[in-house]
């Protein structure tokens, strides 16, 4: 009898808000979405993406509402549902669901490899860890699972890490002191930052690109040289433990989609994401022509204001602006920087890139569909 490997799909779907699932429900009544399939849902929501943000649960919310018609509630909660909030400038609402289904493996291979996707969550997070060494050992156990649940065994193999983590409340903070416990910060906003960085330092430790004996709790938003390539995470007040989502390439999967990555320097360094289409098979001169956008199944990208505050010399004020935090602004800043050579706004960017990239750059991932 022939083994079965799996197929991964990604499917691009609009959101009129946080709670239109519509398009979702459009495709599970067509049979273009199996729901005991989906692996994970990436969804940008048009909240500030700050502490008060409660566009991500309500996207969350409505997500299980759907999806609890079909699955049973352990099916559901299986699932990693990362909501980033932050619509900032041209950046259109939408949803990414990735999917997994079984491929026979009569089915002659075009690849090599192809996209592979896992999963994993955490056990709840003490708020007295967040932002500290615990926080970076439970990530990289959690990104280990995830890369087994793939089927990826080398880690440079792993293009993206995906990581929703929780972050700090008034409420979080004074019963971590209730317990004689200290939190690494007690500005709620900041905590933010902290959870990110210290996920984003748990992805380097699990694929290798920092040891864990190289870092410690003063290290942790503070030396930015030590950073992940592969890693995008994002805080959330919806969530106490973290959700991972990792996708690479597995010769334990079939079919079309493949996934490679980049690193810019900076908010306007568009051309390593330029490189990485070009190996994926789409060598684009400016931007991707239009007969060409529908090959590509997902952006996925990390924002972040330059500590220097400058950009390749010239003095930016995202830093120094108190109505507006400067997350948003990079969101808008590299949403806009990567919609000029995409030629699309529904693109996954993230604001806060602590420990992605370098300091005011980030990484960038790239899916799709090759001939």
């Amino acid at each position: 009898m022939p083994t079965a490997s799996r197929h991964a799909f990604v499917h691009r779907l609009p959101m009129r808000s946080p709670d239109d699932v519509s398009a979702l429900a459009t495709a599970i009544a067509q049979g273009t979405i199996a729901p005991a399939g989906i692996v994970a849902i990436l969804g940008k929501t048009e909240g500030n993406g700050c502490v008060n943000d409660f566009t991500r649960a309500f996207a969350v919310r409505s997500l299980e509402a759907l999806l609890g018609r079909h699955l049973a509630s352990d099916a559901v909660r299986q699932i990693a549902m990362v909501m980033s909030g932050g619509t900032e400038g041209a950046l259109s609402p939408h949803m990414i669901v990735f999917e997994a289904r079984e491929a026979d493996n009569d089915t002659p291979r075009a690849h090599a490899k192809s996209l592979a996707l896992g999963r994993a969550r955490t056990p709840e997070l003490a708020s007295e860890h967040l932002g500290r060494m615990p926080q970076v050992e439970q990530v990289a156990a959690g990104v280990r699972v995830a890369m087994a649940d793939a089927g990826i065994t080398d880690p440079a193999d792993v293009h993206y890490v995906q990581v929703k983590c929780p972050l700090l409340t008034m409420e979080r903070i004074e019963a971590a002191e209730a317990r004689g416990q200290r939190t690494a910060v007690r500005d709620t906003l900041k905590s933010m930052g902290f959870s990110r960085g210290a996920s984003a330092l748990g992805v380097a430790v699990a694929l290798g690109e920092l040891a864990s004996s190289d870092l410690s709790d003063q290290m942790i938003c503070a030396g930015y040289a030590r950073y992940s390539e592969r890693a995008a995470t994002s805080g959330g007040v919806e969530l106490l433990d973290h959700e991972i989502l990792v996708a690479g390439m597995s010769a334990d999967w079939t079919g079309p989609l493949a996934i490679d990555h980049a690193v810019m320097a900076d908010g306007i360094d568009t051309e390593p994401a330029r490189a990485a289409l070009a190996r994926l098979g789409l060598n684009v001169a400016g931007q991707v022509p239009a007969a060409e956008r529908g090959r590509i199944a997902a952006v996925l990208a990390k924002a972040e204001a330059a500590q220097s505050g400058r950009v390749r010399g010239h003095r930016h004020t995202m830093l120094d602006d108190s109505d507006v935090s400067s997350t948003r602004h990079a969101r808008a800043f590299v949403g806009g920087a990567l919609a000029g050579l995409f030629g699309f706004t529904d693109l996954f960017v993230s604001g806060g890139a602590e420990h992605q990239g370098p300091d005011g750059g980030g990484p960038v991932a790239v899916i799709a569909r090759r001939d």
